[in-house]
This record gives C-alpha cells, structure tokens and sequence, in this order.
C-alpha cells in the first residue's frame, strides 16, 4: 500500500466535471479502505489531462480514452482503464493489476 503514499493520481472524462468527480470520490473509498495518503488526486477532462497526466504518477480514465494517454505510459505513468468509472470494486481491481495494491 505504501507504493501509493504521496504518489498524483489523475480522473479524466470527457469533460472533467460530473464523471470525472465520481470517479475521484470512488478513489478516494479505495485509498481510505486502505489507508493511502496520495500526493495529491485531482479530476480533469481528458483534454487537459493529456498534457497534464506526465507530471501524474497514475490517471484513471474510461477506456474509450485509453489512446489519449499511451504517450505518458512510456514515461512510467501508470494507466487504470475503466469500464465503469464510479465501480470502487474496478478501481481497486485495476491498481492491484498495476501492481500498486496487495
């Protein structure tokens, strides 16, 4: 758990307001089940958060916006891939797949 203490997290959707905000409240469920205390987590809409998502260590995004993002996996970036963007359950899926949760 400790590889997410102080890390950034990014949510992106579409237009960084209504599903992006549920998706960072269903991060924050899993942090705090936990116990992670991230950096920082933010929300955006995937058109910022494709210039902003290098200086983020992971981004959350739905998966239809995967290839907004394949450039910051090669710098270390981890991307989670969503189908369901609120699932709590598929958040904690995806970061334990990330190798980022026990």
């Amino acid at each position: 758990m400790a590889q997410l203490d102080g890390k950034r997290l990014l949510a992106c959707c579409a237009n960084g307001a209504g599903s992006s905000l549920m998706m960072e409240n269903a991060i924050k469920k899993v942090l705090k089940k936990y116990d992670i205390k991230p950096g920082e987590l933010r929300h955006c809409a995937v058109s910022e958060g494709k210039s902003a998502a290098r200086n983020y260590d992971v981004v959350f995004c739905a998966r239809t916006f995967v290839k907004n993002f394949e450039d910051v996996t090669k710098n270390g970036t981890v991307l989670i891939p969503l189908k369901n963007v609120m699932s709590d359950k598929e958040i904690e899926a995806g970061l334990k797949e990330a190798g980022l949760l026990d």
